[in-house]
């Protein structure tokens, strides 16, 4: 075996091994987990957008009441 055919299999050893680190060996692999934790947080973020646009309505009705209010006093 040459040094340019040891050097290729070497390399194709951490390929190999790199790829079942990224993939998974039949268990759920990094890139399920990256998956998971994305969708959480996109998951989080339409909650969070739901509450903020929640309190706007609520904001608004207040202050519609409140200048309601304050013009019926006058």
């Amino acid at each position: 075996m040459t040094e340019f055919e040891a050097t290729v299999l070497r390399d194709l050893g951490v390929l190999k091994s790199q790829m079942e680190q990224v993939m998974g060996i039949g268990q759920p692999g990094r890139l399920n987990h990256l998956e998971d934790r994305v969708g959480q947080h996109e998951q989080s973020v339409q909650r969070l957008k739901g509450v903020v646009g929640g309190f706007g309505g609520l904001l608004t009705a207040v202050h519609v009441l409140i200048a309601y209010l304050g013009e019926r006093h006058k």
